[in-house]
């Protein structure tokens, strides 16, 4: 089987770089002529545990190539993925699709032989219906199906995600689509992969309603962490408790300084908007939005309480700052919006990510970026952690203590033990837990 991959992003890179590991011969495209040619030298253009050894070995197996040739590899593909970006529309927030219908128009110029056209990005209801009407217009005389295949890989565990995941969702109307997808994924048939397949309208909605449901579930346990330190409970307790009732489930209830990423932002508000165009508000969903933006507001609010004001001539030193750990992504991080608050405050930013910073430098440019986690501590007033990097978890806490001018530790991410941390001497301030009988540090 050979299909074609349109777009080298995250989800079109993994899903390709994947493909090829099934024995598929995948050709990956995409317009950026430097990106590919880094492609094809073996460089990365995301940090991606496993990525470039998985690239690398289906590249010299001949399986997986790279092009910016988008006809010559549709001509004569099986299945066509188009895994373009479908970014917020700016000024409505309805998802921008026109790199998906510009991909459409140009399949339907190369289409030879039947093909099945799948949309792999994330896109609204109806999209598969206008891809298909693109691509007829186009080319009345073309033999195609569309189908929409949605993602769910997660940011730093994405190729396992792929290879062992939890369903996979098709959606067609085409009986043909149907059973070469199947044969697509035959590898993950055999270990017994639920696959389930609807139609376009249903498939397009499940990969919404599930991100949303997600993003839902971080707002809660957010809200709960505040709830905690009013009333003196404990949020990784409450999270224990409620995440073992198999209704419910452990997975995403952890706090901290709210979701982002490529994903949750923009997804939440692409179905609030389609919903409200349809007449059915999603009312739980659009008080998610609002609560999430208002928090990385509050929590860049919180230190600077902590801190104490005026932050004028207080050096303030940032560990983590993509929007999770095993990712270089920026996108929505709550970095981006906590970092100009404390320095519109007056604060001096140090900061240190083990992967991020390139992209950092790029949207925060006034920060001071550092080789490690020691250096960027070093002479700082307060320590904050934004991202759980596994490297933060077990930071050598008398060298901490000897860096900082002033033994202060904002734990957004609840990485440390409230009381192990009173114990070594540290002012600490972690999110929904009990420090030493008492709740959140005062500010002063």
């Amino acid at each position: 089987m050979r299909i074609a991959v349109i777009g080298t992003g995250y989800v079109g890179l993994v899903s390709g770089a994947c493909f090829s590991e099934f024995g598929v011969n995948v050709v990956c495209v995409d317009k950026d002529q430097a990106k590919i040619g880094a492609l094809q030298r073996g460089k990365m253009p995301i940090y991606e545990p496993g990525l470039e050894t998985l690239v690398d070995s289906n590249v010299r197996a001949g399986r997986l190539s790279f092009t910016t040739d988008l006809k010559a590899a549709v001509d004569g593909a099986d299945a066509v993925f188009i895994a373009v970006g479908t970014p917020s529309r700016r000024g409505d927030g309805h998802a921008d699709l026109s790199y998906v219908f510009a991909a459409a128009e140009e399949v339907a110029a190369a289409l030879d032989g039947y093909t099945v056209v799948v949309t792999k990005s994330t896109v609204p209801v109806g999209t598969g219906r206008e891809v298909a009407r693109i691509i007829r217009n186009a080319r009345p005389d073309a033999d195609f199906d569309v189908a929409s295949n949605p993602e769910f890989l997660r940011e730093g565990s994405a190729i396992n995600d792929f290879m062992r995941p939890d369903r996979v969702v098709i959606g067609t109307d085409g009986e043909r689509a149907r059973q070469l997808l199947r044969a697509l994924y035959r590898p993950l048939y055999l270990i017994e992969t639920p696959i389930i397949f609807t139609n376009l309208e249903t498939a397009e909605l499940i990969k919404y309603a599930a991100n949303t449901f997600l993003a839902t579930k971080i707002t809660f346990i957010n809200e709960i962490a505040d709830l905690c330190e009013r009333v003196g409970a404990d949020v990784h307790d409450v999270a224990k408790g409620i995440g073992l009732d198999g209704r419910i489930g452990r997975k995403f209830l952890h706090q901290g300084p709210g979701y982002g990423g490529s994903c949750f932002p923009k997804d939440t508000l692409a179905l609030v908007r389609t919903a409200q165009e349809v007449g059915s508000p999603l009312r739980i969903v659009e008080t998610v939005v609002a609560v999430n933006d208002a928090r990385k507001e509050r929590m860049a609010e919180r230190i600077i309480n902590v801190c104490g004001r005026p932050m004028s001539g207080k050096t303030i030193a940032i560990l983590g700052l993509t929007f999770k750990p095993n990712t270089d992504d920026m996108r929505e991080s709550p970095s981006l919006t906590i970092i100009p608050a404390l320095q519109r405050a007056g604060a001096t930013v140090r900061a240190f990510d083990p992967e991020g910073m390139r992209e950092a430098k790029l949207l925060l440019p006034d920060v001071t970026y550092c080789r490690d986690a020691y250096d960027a501590m070093s002479g700082a007033d307060a320590l904050v952690i934004l991202t759980e990097w596994n490297e933060f978890r077990a930071l050598d806490l008398d060298r901490v203590k000897r860096l900082l001018r002033r033994p202060l530790i904002l734990d957004l991410r609840n990485i440390y033990n409230p009381d192990e941390m009173a114990a070594a001497g540290f002012e600490y301030d972690c999110i929904g837990r009990r420090r030493n009988g008492m709740g959140a540090l005062q500010p002063r």
